[in-house]
């Protein structure tokens, strides 16, 4: 049975022994696997986003390109007809620009303009023609410096509005970011866009960046070998509205999207239709717009940390590593319960078995010691009744003395109460014949049967002889430690009968007793005197720890 007992408690063990780990154990792994779906999801998600984004992103660069390549083909066929005249006059220019028909379809432009080249020689015969024809203040800004062989200013810009009239007269080729992409334009005779500028439109403040797109023209049966350039067609744009214009063609979700010139940088920013919150989920393209490269970005809103799918992955996953946590729990704790009770049974045995041997050990050593105390009686003894009075009390004394350890389990008992049991029928009035001074100090079952044995035999003698046999005796019991594992019990008898010196010869069975049985016992020798003021007894008795005499639990 216990060998059973020990393998079924041997097999439990592994997860018996941490109750609360292995159901933590089986919620964590839930979770992880959870979180590993969750992040699954997660990425499969974001895959999706930015596939979206790359469409949105695709959508508004054809959009840009678009209207790029129609702002473009304008340009194309205005130099085209300001090639075949000498003189581009006015009513001309706002004839065709007329025809055109701009409205709502060259949105984010600021319309379409002619810059002349001018000689520097002629730039006052040029302002004086420009006057006379219906501009008085007309005048060419900023004068060219000395080094400069031309200037191309803006002669007309039409729609004609306030805002456009404030670039009326502006040198272009003054500017380094408009004069290069003059420069280009001249070179390979087709559309050129410049980088990020502030148009003159936006007034003396500045504003919000823009760009333009140039296409040349040149002279009559002029080629571009001959440098027979006569100035630009050109257009504005204000690059936000622009962008704007591009983006209201596209059906497209909410998103941030950011136009740069050339490269990604914050100096390069050319518009940006910005986001409450960024994600930085991000898309870019790259455009072509006139010969000009430029760098879309598209950004996806920030949206909530986890998606849909994602939120109910996680409630299920959490609702159950939650019930299998609560599940293992259960097991773990039944089993815990069942190892326990396998290992009270197999201590239960042990203790049984302890217990047997420890009564049997106990009950030999008591009928020693009765046997021991027939013995001394029956030799002392002068009649059959004498003999059975000795023997009754010494009985009663190791009952008393059994009873205390049966109170306490057979486990430590203290000196005061072994000598207050043994008194207690000699010692009527105990507080005036009996004094008891000590510390508290327990002692092994068999040294507390041989002291209650000694303590007896002391009193019978003292209430036969001495100082319990009349009215003011007293008896004074005093022990302490004489050494960590031993303890000095003085026996003083006063106010008794004088002890004659006789008596100290006489030798009944008392002493014998004392100083045979009980020294025996304790192991240790005992100092019996019979002073004539009264009886004295040195007892020195061991002082076991409890380990060495207390039944020893079984390991499980």
């Amino acid at each position: 049975m216990e060998t059973r007992l020990s393998r079924r408690t041997m097999k439990s063990r592994w997860y018996a022994r941490f109750p609360r780990a292995v159901p933590v154990g089986i919620f964590v792994l839930t979770m992880a696997i959870t979180g590993v779906s969750v992040y699954a999801i997660e990425r499969a998600e974001r895959q999706r986003e930015t596939a979206q984004l790359g469409q949105i992103a695709q959508s508004v660069a054809s959009g840009l390109e678009r209207r790029a390549n129609a702002s473009s083909a304008y340009l194309r066929s205005g130099a085209a007809l300001f090639a075949t005249q000498r003189v581009v006059e006015a009513p001309l220019f706002q004839t065709f620009i007329g025809q055109l028909h701009l409205n709502g379809t060259y949105a984010g432009s600021d319309g379409i303009g002619w810059a002349m080249k001018v000689n520097r020689q002629d730039i006052s015969t040029v302002e004086d023609v420009i006057r006379r024809n219906g501009d008085p203040a007309f005048a060419i800004r900023p004068r060219p410096a000395a080094s400069a062989r031309f200037v191309v200013p803006i002669m007309y810009l039409q729609p004609d509005s306030e805002r456009n009239r404030r670039a009326i007269g502006f040198d272009m080729h003054s500017e380094p970011v408009r004069r290069s992409a003059m420069q280009t334009a001249e070179r390979l005779g087709r559309p050129t866009a410049t980088g990020k500028v502030v148009l003159q439109q936006e007034g003396p403040g500045g504003g919000s960046p823009g760009f333009l797109i140039y296409m040349p023209v040149y002279g009559l049966g002029g080629t571009r070998a001959e440098q027979n350039l006569r100035g630009f067609v050109y257009s504005p744009f204000n690059a936000r509205q622009f962008l704007e214009a591009s983006i209201d063609t596209v059906s497209m979700q909410p998103a941030g999207i950011r136009l740069y010139d050339q490269v990604v940088a914050p100096a390069n920013l050319l518009a940006e239709v910005p986001l409450a919150s960024r994600s930085g989920l991000v898309a870019s393209r790259a455009i072509d717009l006139a010969g000009r490269r430029w760098v879309l970005e598209v950004e996806a809103p920030a949206s909530a940390m986890l998606s849909g799918m994602s939120v109910m992955t996680l409630l299920f996953g959490l609702l159950v590593a939650t019930l299998l946590l609560v599940l293992a729990r259960v097991l773990t704790h039944q089993a815990s319960e069942d190892r326990e009770a396998l290992a009270w049974f197999e201590q239960q045995a042990s203790i049984r078995n302890s217990l047997t041997r420890e009564l049997n050990h106990r009950v030999k050593n008591t009928l020693a010691n009765v046997l021991s105390i027939i013995a001394l009686t029956r030799r002392r003894a002068t009649s059959l009744d004498s003999f059975a009075d000795s023997l009754e009390g010494r009985i009663r004394a190791l009952s008393a003395t059994h009873d205390l350890l049966t109170q306490s389990e057979w486990g430590a008992t203290p000196i005061r109460a072994i000598v207050k049991a043994e008194m207690a029928p000699y010692a009527q009035d105990v507080e005036r014949h009996l004094i008891l001074d000590g510390p508290d100090v327990d002692l092994a079952p068999n040294d507390a049967l041989s002291l209650g044995l000694a303590v007896h035999e002391l009193a019978t003698n003292a209430a036969k002889y001495g100082a319990l046999s009349v009215e003011d005796g007293q008896v004074s019991v005093r022990w302490a430690m004489a050494a960590d594992n031993l303890a000095r019990i003085e026996w003083q008898e006063r106010g008794g009968p004088a002890v004659s010196m006789s008596g100290r010869r006489e030798r009944g069975f008392g002493t014998d007793l004392i100083e045979k049985i009980v020294a025996h016992e304790l192991r240790n020798p005992v100092d019996l005197r019979f002073d004539p003021e009264g009886v004295s007894c040195t007892l020195t008795v061991p002082v076991r720890r409890r380990g060495d005499f207390a039944i020893r639990e079984s390991k499980a």
